[in-house]
């Protein structure tokens, strides 16, 4: 059996240019993208993935695989990926955000652990945090929801079908501020309450000069944080829901498949 040159280039293509948008958006998303899952192993996941969405994926359109032409389509369709990952990370460095705020307030960013994920060093609230978004988004089914996406935009959004405007790439960068907005919102309550803490201290101070209330100030604030924290967990599934619908509605706007 003879297979035509033009038959082998065009599957090269069909499994090329939907690699790169499939590859980016494990290489970004939540849970692939960890420095403890190997580089192997993510490429793997993505190779399978591509074959198995190949057959409902549209043929693409390039005629040469070494061109400046596919080259770009090539670009374009990693930074697809990436985007869409990128939205799925700023979901959960919300909660990160939220939690260095609550440790700030509370004295208990003394304590920190290293980031997994990113390789830091973060507060032990702040890591706390992100292992409740990050199991809350396994939860919700939120890696099925972002393959479903990933799969449909080849059918509303083609390779080769256009670019991105520049608006579009303004709206991700914008969304991002959606990250601190609901991080504040988030830890309004722990604020408030340790600002009435604080107060308490004050008053204190006034009637006691003689208490030396930087001695025991300081372990009963980390001790009412924690106990704050205890408290406000009841919501942190409310916000977090919240903030993945945010980021859904987003995913489904730049890959044109809201009315699918």
């Amino acid at each position: 059996m003879v297979i035509a040159e033009a038959t082998i280039l065009q599957f090269l293509a069909d499994f090329l240019l939907p690699f790169m948008r499939i590859s980016g958006m494990f290489a970004a998303m939540v849970g692939l993208s960890a420095k403890s899952i190997p580089t192997p192993v993510k490429a793997l996941y993505a190779v399978l993935f591509t074959f198995v969405i190949m057959p409902v994926v549209p043929k693409s359109p390039v005629e040469q695989i070494v061109d400046v032409g596919t080259f770009i389509l090539m670009i374009q369709q990693l930074v697809i990926g990436i985007a869409i990952g990128f939205l799925s990370m700023m979901v959960l460095n919300t909660f990160v955000v939220a939690g260095q705020i609550v440790a700030m307030q509370t004295g208990l960013g003394f304590a920190s652990i290293v980031d997994p994920i990113n390789g830091i060093n973060v507060p032990a609230v702040g890591q706390f945090y992100l292992i409740l978004a990050t199991l809350l988004f396994w939860t919700f089914d939120g890696h099925l929801a972002m393959i479903q996406m990933i799969t449909m935009s080849f059918q509303a959004y083609p390779i080769g079908a256009g670019w991105w405007a520049p608006e579009q790439f303004q709206a991700i960068a914008l969304w991002a501020g959606w990250m601190f907005t609901a991080a504040v919102t988030i830890t309004l309550a722990p604020i408030v309450s340790l600002l009435i803490v604080n107060l308490s201290f004050g008053v204190m101070t006034k009637a006691a000069p003689q208490l030396n209330i930087f001695s025991i100030g300081f372990s009963i604030a980390q001790i009412m944080g924690l106990i704050i924290i205890w408290i406000t967990l009841a919501n942190f599934a409310d916000h977090f829901q919240e903030q993945w619908e945010r980021a859904e509605l987003m995913m489904c706007q730049l890959l044109r498949i809201c009315g699918v």
